[in-house]
């Protein structure tokens, strides 16, 4: 019996699927206006290239504008994203980039298969009860050492998003306290090594929470 898809994941592809190109137009350039996600990025790639190298992932890809960023600082990056439109928008951006669709509960990538791993703005929408199974699946595909960084916004709130670009969708983004965020890596076997918070940019409505972690040799607590 094939096993029903979770509500929020089909409510988050519907959502993405519908503002994709619009999302894309926006955003496109977004990132040379901010310092803080270039640096932080910047350590990402160099920590993975002075480990050795290696295959990275960037999960929950949007249309790529983070992913070919990866790609320009040396990386050997791919992307993932739920939205089969997101996808489709990001292989036409970097036809040089390997581009799929997927889930952040099933990665389908091999145990210890990455050397780092980057999930800008992706945990988001996932529910509490959920987010877990996605950090046991972040230590999963990591190989022993490798980075994972995060973002997300800071708070406690849900903030529903409705009708983005005059589209009749809307969607919840859930706000986290870094501090929760960091005792899931904990749990799942990933040590956060550096926590940044950023007060919000003036179109901004929360603080914005940067995590940078790293997973254990051993087996999640």
């Amino acid at each position: 019996m094939t096993t029903a898809e979770p509500e929020f994941l089909t409510a988050a592809r519907t959502f993405y699927d519908a503002v994709a190109a619009d999302y894309a137009d926006r955003y496109r350039d977004a990132l040379a206006a901010m310092p803080w996600d270039r640096a932080l990025l910047g350590v990402f790639a160099e920590l993975v290239t002075t480990a050795g190298g290696g295959r990275v992932a960037d999960l929950g890809c949007g249309p790529g504008r983070i992913t070919g960023h990866l790609a320009e600082l040396g990386l050997d990056v791919r992307g993932l994203d739920l939205s089969p439109r997101m996808v489709e928008l990001a292989r036409a951006a970097h036809p040089g980039i390997p581009f799929e669709a997927g889930s952040l509960l099933d990665l389908p990538y091999r145990d210890g298969e990455l050397a780092g791993a980057v999930a800008w703005y992706s945990i988001i929408h996932t529910p509490a009860g959920q987010l877990p199974g996605v950090f046991a699946e972040f230590h999963r595909v990591l190989a022993p050492g490798a980075p994972l960084l995060l973002a997300f916004q800071v708070g406690d709130d849900a903030l529903r998003l409705d009708r983005p670009f005059g589209r009749p969708v809307t969607l919840d983004f859930r706000c986290q306290r870094p501090e929760r965020i960091e005792a899931l890596a904990a749990a799942a076997g990933l040590r956060v090594t550096t926590r940044l918070v950023r007060e919000p940019e003036p179109d901004e409505r929360t603080p914005q929470a940067y995590l940078l972690a790293h997973r254990t040799a051993g087996a999640p607590s």
